[in-house]
């Protein structure tokens, strides 16, 4: 990393280039992000407190969970400050560490919903070995590798990125430090930057969609063969829920990075990265409790039971 680099003091614009402070916009996100903290949080203290949900498939969501409440505390309290401060610069390290929890949490995000496509395969396809097979020791060892390999990913591109030179003061248009901005704003030659995204950053992003549609290509083509009607809608229903999340995540992240450059749009792109970005973990908890019977049942009892220990 070159030493000139550390003066350099980045200007994230925000949702918009034109953006002032605003306290309506700064309560909407301050109220989203409470609900995401809060949401997440209880899903996993339910998870915890009711032995029924120790599950491999609870105990996926309950690291997701986590996930979503790391991912979102990167980027939006420096979005709230600047709604009411106006605090727009970003030093050269502060962008770059934002940068790296960003994406490593985002890719951990993807691999924990394959992980999740994977237990589902087994339990539906593979019934009699599901127990043998999705183990506590595997559970464990699949959750580590998401987190490893999505961080040393992520590491890679800070690493290279870093390297690159940076003139002055620059504006990022966007409210958090993403990669392809940044590599708009080096002064260097960045083709091996934008070779290495298109190549390994693909790969890496790609290949958990990918595990999740042919695991779901199986799962349907084993409903059709072995369940019946009832069956078959039961079974199902224990998929909604993930492919709801895997929809609102991979859905957002192909509009922006996989569409013509002729409709590329900065304005849109700030606005649909804040629904994967703000807004899609602060659904991921009601969409896993309001969809999933155990869940609510499990949330229940443990309201019930703080209430019932107050009144005592």
């Amino acid at each position: 990393m070159e030493t000139r680099n550390q003066t350099v003091e980045f200007i994230l614009l925000g949702l918009s280039d034109h953006e002032q402070k605003s306290a309506g916009m700064f309560l909407l996100f301050l109220i989203i992000y409470i609900i995401t903290l809060m949401g997440n949080f209880i899903i996993m203290v339910v998870i915890q407190c009711d032995p029924k949900l120790h599950t491999p498939m609870y105990f996926f969501i309950s690291n997701l969970s986590l996930v979503d409440i790391c991912f979102t505390t990167v980027t939006v309290p420096r979005l709230l400050a600047s709604f009411l401060l106006g605090a727009r610069s970003i030093s050269f390290a502060a962008c770059f560490a934002q940068m790296y929890f960003f994406v490593a949490l985002g890719i951990t995000e993807s691999f924990i919903l394959a992980v999740m496509a994977y237990d589902r395969w087994m339990a539906i396809c593979k019934p009699l070995n599901y127990i043998e097979v999705m183990n506590p020791r595997l559970c464990s060892w699949l959750i580590a590798g998401s987190f490893l390999t999505a961080f040393l990913h992520s590491l890679l591109h800070v690493i290279t990125i870093s390297r690159l030179s940076y003139c002055g003061h620059s504006h990022i248009h966007h409210f958090f430090c993403d990669m392809t901005a940044l590599l708009k704003l080096s002064c260097s030659d960045t083709t091996t930057n934008e070779l290495l995204i298109f190549t390994e950053g693909s790969v890496v992003i790609m290949s958990p969609f990918v595990f999740i549609l042919v695991s779901y290509v199986i799962i349907v083509s084993s409903l059709l063969r072995h369940y019946s009607g009832e069956g078959r809608w039961r079974m199902f229903s224990t998929c909604s829920s993930h492919l709801t999340v895997v929809s609102l995540f991979y859905g957002t992240i192909i509009f922006i990075y996989f569409r013509p450059t002729l409709n590329y749009s900065l304005q849109y792109d700030r606005i649909v990265s804040v629904v994967y970005a703000v807004i899609t973990p602060m659904l991921n908890p009601f969409i896993y409790s309001l969809r999933n019977a155990d869940v609510r049942g499990a949330l229940k009892k443990v309201t019930h039971r703080i209430i019932f220990s107050k009144n005592t």
